[in-house]
């Protein structure tokens, strides 16, 4: 079973202050055209992405430099809710690793995850931690996490969607745009049961 993950862009959650998607039909089938043709704009970081450590590490890897590994693989999806503690994170860590699927890391549920919550996932060298939130750490403060999980080398899948997904292990696929010199990229992520 394939279940896709991803936020619709043109209506997605869209972080305060960053601008929303828009498109505009270029041509049109119903105008005597002789094909449709959309063209679209939008923020890099709109509904379901990715955030490269270039994103708040100044010598961080950009998405074309980080190949296709973090992306593709194995993961674990946990549920939590609140704002997650150094324990839990370790709680959930070993519920990875229980299922052999301790790089890659999404956490479902209305959670915020807090620095000391980040130091953990950043020491146990995770590949990808995402979550459903459109960013990671308190909305109004959030660049302490990003910091700490971006410079252990990881990668951020936010804007996820995975209401009715049980925890466990499954196969993600959230492979970005490759937008070469850029720090971070919508993508639509799938995991696979």
């Amino acid at each position: 079973m394939i279940i896709d993950i991803s936020q619709e862009i043109f209506s997605c959650k869209v972080f305060p202050g960053d601008p929303a998607p828009a498109m505009e039909r270029l041509r049109s089938l119903d105008r005597g055209d002789s094909s449709n043709l959309t063209a679209f704009s939008m923020c890099a970081h709109n509904g379901t992405h990715v955030d490269a450590p270039f994103h708040f590490i100044p010598d961080g890897k950009t998405l074309d430099a980080l190949g296709l590994e973090p992306f593709v693989g194995t993961c674990y999806v946990a549920r939590a809710a609140g704002a997650l503690t150094a324990e839990q994170a370790g709680d959930i860590l070993a519920r990875a690793r229980d299922a052999g699927a301790d790089r890659r890391l999404l956490v479902a549920g209305p959670v915020t995850v807090t620095e000391t919550a980040a130091a953990v996932f950043a020491r146990a060298g995770l590949l990808l931690l995402g979550n459903e939130s459109q960013t990671f750490g308190p909305d109004e403060d959030h660049g302490g996490v990003h910091r700490i999980l971006l410079g252990a080398g990881m990668v951020l899948l936010e804007g996820v969607v995975l209401t009715g997904v049980a925890e466990g292990k499954y196969l993600l696929n959230a492979a970005p745009l490759n937008l070469g010199g850029c720090e971070g990229a919508p993508c639509r992520a799938w995991l696979m049961a």
